[in-house]
């Protein structure tokens, strides 16, 4: 019999787990949760909102590694001895997140069997989305990487049902995930628009169609 993935950590049990050792807090639109270079010494659980992800050359280049919704970690790098922050995160809309002190959230995942299971069940998908994300990069053109992003923020190709309308992103932050420049995103979400893969109604639109030109040669 084929096992189901289990979904995301439970944020009730996580909390549980926790206990008291945890803090939560609202993060407005544009505010920095924790900025590179910064002391890594927590793991942040994003309860509900947006969370962006950003890395800076020493040539001051900007990228976004990752755009982050409800029930995904961050920051978990400090678990195995990263002293720094890596990347730069900010919150995109207005969200609500948990910060879980290092100590607090290794205690929790010696003590708790469950818990721990479904964090590193969750690492693992993690570390299967970055590895595509890298294939992504490599070898496929601009056109194609933009078009893959857009059904993921759309969540195609997840557990549960697509959302036809994607979360408001800037057409400077898709250039920032592709690796390209804003014009070039602009002149393929118009293309895509001509061929109706998506649409501009109240918000932006993806439909399925769109699979045909991640899976086009």
């Amino acid at each position: 019999m084929k096992r189901k993935v289990k979904s995301p950590v439970d944020p009730k049990a996580l909390l549980a787990t926790v206990g008291t050792r945890r803090t939560t807090r609202a993060y407005p639109e544009g505010q920095v949760v924790f900025a590179q270079g910064d002391r890594a010494d927590a793991v942040y659980f994003l309860e509900q909102g947006k969370v962006k992800l950003t890395v800076l050359s020493r040539q001051g280049k900007q990228a976004v590694i990752a755009l982050l919704g409800p029930g995904n970690f961050f920051g978990e790098g400090c678990l195995v001895g990263q002293p720094l922050r890596m990347s730069t995160a900010t919150a995109t809309t207005d969200s609500s997140i948990t910060l879980l002190p290092k100590a607090a959230m290794l205690r929790a995942l010696h003590e708790d069997a469950e818990f721990s299971e479904s964090f590193t069940m969750y690492l693992l998908s993690r570390n299967i989305r970055i590895e595509e994300d890298l294939v992504d990069q490599l070898f496929n053109s601009s056109e194609k990487r933009l078009a893959r992003i857009l059904l993921l923020l759309a969540n195609f190709g997840k557990e549960g049902r697509p959302e036809r309308v994607v979360p408001k992103v800037s057409q400077e932050t898709l250039a920032e995930m592709v690796g390209t420049t804003r014009s070039r995103v602009s002149f393929f979400m118009n293309k895509f628009r001509k061929l109706g893969f998506i649409e501009y109604n109240g918000g932006l639109e993806v439909h399925s169609s769109l699979l045909h030109v991640v899976l086009h040669d």
